[in-house]
């Protein structure tokens, strides 16, 4: 029986790896192709009327409640800034 070289063992091992991760986003690029198909087929969406774009809604918060989750952001960044919460002035605080 002959001995294999360690260069030719690593070097199919390698190949036989690399063939399989070929075969793996081959087989992935497949299944994205069929399921997009699929999803075209099922799904045709009803033609939705124009209608002028509407202003978000905004919640008013009780001035408590806002206070509270003011203080908890401004402790979270006291935290990572590694200061007191005492020395972050609070100038504006928009909901976004």
């Amino acid at each position: 029986m002959s001995e294999l070289s360690n260069t030719f063992v690593c070097l199919m091992g390698m190949g036989t790896v690399f063939i399989g991760l070929i075969c793996i986003v081959l087989i992935c690029n497949l299944m994205s192709i069929v399921v997009k198909g699929f999803a075209k087929a099922e799904s045709t969406p009803a033609p939705t009327p124009k209608t002028a774009p509407q202003a978000p809604k905004t919640l008013a918060l009780d001035p408590r409640e806002k206070a509270s989750i003011i203080a908890g952001v401004c402790a979270c960044i006291a935290e990572e800034l590694g200061t007191d919460a005492d020395n972050i002035k609070v100038v504006s605080f928009k909901r976004v």
